[in-house]
């Protein structure tokens, strides 16, 4: 079966352009390169400047590197968004987005923060995540030397980042150290099952493109490593297995009807409405993973709408 009849008009030749990885390590290591390198040319991120930083990391983890990036007019303390990097947790760097996040300041007045967090399987689970909430607390409480409102915090993740942007909103409820204004996931990663043998759904029609399934259960066991289903721990890894999800900050979610993610992040946005979560749902037809970065109107479509929706919710 293919579905590239249903794939936005504008998008249909384009969907190669993505790369793509077997299972096999030496493959990982090219679809890194390959990842970077794309999103960089997509997204005009080659010649955009920055701030990095060093920020303290986990206890008896390494310090975390950040990117940052200012608007150029601000007036009084501004918000800020704790941006998380696409790549299924396995792959991507914040700098492939410059061009991108350069961009959201600009255009919602955020100082922009991006996590360059350790991926898998180098790295397994709860190793990227605990990076992410360092620099999210590192963020909060540096709030004031960086001209931030520290009550205007939001977090925001595409794909692999997604998840943990959502996993980061629920360790923060939970440990309480920093109260988030809102979180913004774009086709989140959010349940370990899709794509595999108990998967509570599996639609042919989605994911064949960009992200499929094969890679999607790959990146699950590298970034899960032994833990184990009873764990405690275990609705942090895969958000989709939380039990309580109430107390989350407001949340806006896009997906595509084509995207591997669409069924769980449904269930994920229907779940957060069910605990009183002011939640808003974005479904994109003929879009598959990735669709805001491949040039076109649907693009321009999602990206007006995700920064029409930033500053909403800041």
């Amino acid at each position: 079966m293919t579905t590239l009849g249903l794939v936005d008009m504008e998008q249909r030749g384009k969907v190669a352009l993505f790369p793509s990885f077997g299972p096999g390590r030496g493959d990982l290591m090219e679809f890194r390169r390959d990842l970077v390198k794309g999103t960089t040319a997509l997204l005009k991120s080659g010649s955009v400047d920055y701030e990095a930083r060093l920020v303290p990391g986990p206890d008896g983890a390494p310090d975390v590197r950040v990117i940052m990036f200012r608007p150029s007019e601000v007036k009084g303390a501004m918000p800020a968004i704790l941006y998380v990097h696409g790549g299924g947790m396995i792959a991507g760097t914040p700098d492939m987005q410059a061009g991108m996040l350069e961009r959201l300041a600009s255009q919602t007045g955020a100082l922009i923060v991006s996590v360059d967090y350790r991926l898998a399987p180098e790295t397994p689970f709860p190793g990227g995540l605990e990076d992410v909430h360092a620099a999210l607390v590192w963020l909060h409480d540096c709030a004031g030397a960086l001209g931030v409102d520290p009550d205007r915090i939001m977090v925001m993740g595409d794909s692999g980042g997604g998840c943990l942007a959502a996993a980061t909103a629920l360790l923060a409820r939970d440990r309480g150290k920093v109260k988030l204004r809102a979180q913004v996931l774009i086709y989140p990663m959010l349940d370990l099952r899709t794509g595999g043998a108990d998967a509570p759904s599996d639609d042919p029609m989605t994911g064949e493109f960009v992200w499929t399934r094969t890679q999607n259960q790959y990146a699950w066991s590298a970034v899960r490593g032994d833990l184990a289903a009873d764990d405690p721990g275990f609705g942090y890894l895969s958000p989709a297995f939380m039990l309580d999800l109430s107390g989350l900050p407001p949340t806006f979610i896009v997906t595509g009807a084509l995207d591997l993610f669409r069924d769980e992040d449904v269930t994920f946005a229907r779940r957060l409405w069910q605990a009183a979560v002011p939640t808003d749902l974005i479904v994109y037809a003929n879009a598959v993973h990735g669709f805001d970065l491949l040039p076109s109107s649907l693009a321009e479509r999602v990206r007006h709408d995700v920064v029409k929706n930033v500053r909403r919710l800041l």
